[in-house]
């Protein structure tokens, strides 16, 4: 899987263009939605042709370490329930078919350029399709501080080009997992947030604010089995709408 550094290649990514061409919106470029659609299926290809072997127990341990879980109900102990743990449980059921791979761990538009993919440093063993898949619905856990967002019909396209690659490489398709990438996504998220210093509103009020996410997509996960990070509100709306006190 090649990849590229950033000292020897323009530095003109995809969220540089994405900023550039928003021409005072936010709606992201269909240009930009394409060239990223473009670099995640060769990426997606690549991945399919060379699964990592591993044992009976890795896809739970994968879910654990890509969600950070440790960290997660460490900071947050009440969030520790049977009920995420079933939730959790219903999600490694669900991607049980699916092939672990070598991954980027760190993937989205400020790491695509349209040449290739940088910034490998944090690579690992993950699920194929769960990169790629998460580029665009990552975007909302930011709050509104990318400046940019992407509609369902971007969304929805980006999709199905991955799922074209996934079918023309004989691996299941990513979108029908989404729901349960982006359960252990959310967790991730939450990884490392809770702040030490109580006087540090706004790191209390973004961790709040990560954990309201959480909290939205295991509901819609428990009740639909997918997760639309369309109706995640922005950061500055939670704020304004919760009073935010600085604990959960």
């Amino acid at each position: 899987m090649a990849h590229l550094f950033e000292e020897v290649v323009d530095a003109s990514g995809l969220h540089e263009k994405a900023l550039a061409f928003l021409d005072g919106g936010r709606e992201l470029s269909d240009q930009v939605v394409d060239q990223l659609a473009e670099v995640s299926a060769r990426l997606l290809s690549a991945q399919a042709a060379h699964p990592v072997e591993a044992g009976p127990d890795a896809l739970r341990q994968w879910v654990e370490q890509a969600g950070w879980t440790r960290n997660v109900f460490a900071e947050n102990p009440d969030l520790n329930t049977p009920r995420t743990r079933a939730a959790l449980t219903r999600a490694v059921d669900e991607l049980a078919g699916m092939p672990l791979v070598w991954g980027h761990l760190d993937y989205g538009l400020p790491n695509v350029l349209p040449a290739g993919v940088i910034d490998w440093q944090h690579h690992g063993v993950t699920l194929l399709g769960y990169d790629v898949a998460l580029a665009l619905e990552v975007i909302p856990f930011k709050g509104g501080a990318k400046g940019y967002a992407a509609t369902p019909e971007q969304r929805e396209r980006y999709l199905e080009v991955l799922d074209s690659a996934a079918r023309a490489a004989g691996r299941p398709h990513a979108s029908l997992h989404l729901g349960a990438f982006l359960l252990v996504k959310s967790l991730f998220f939450l990884a490392l947030m809770r702040p030490t210093d109580p006087a540090r509103v706004d790191k209390h009020q973004k961790w709040q604010y990560r954990r309201h996410l959480f909290l939205k997509g295991l509901e819609q996960y428990e009740r639909t089995g997918n997760v639309d990070t369309a109706l995640f509100p922005a950061l500055d709306d939670f704020t304004a709408g919760q009073g935010v006190t600085g604990r959960p």
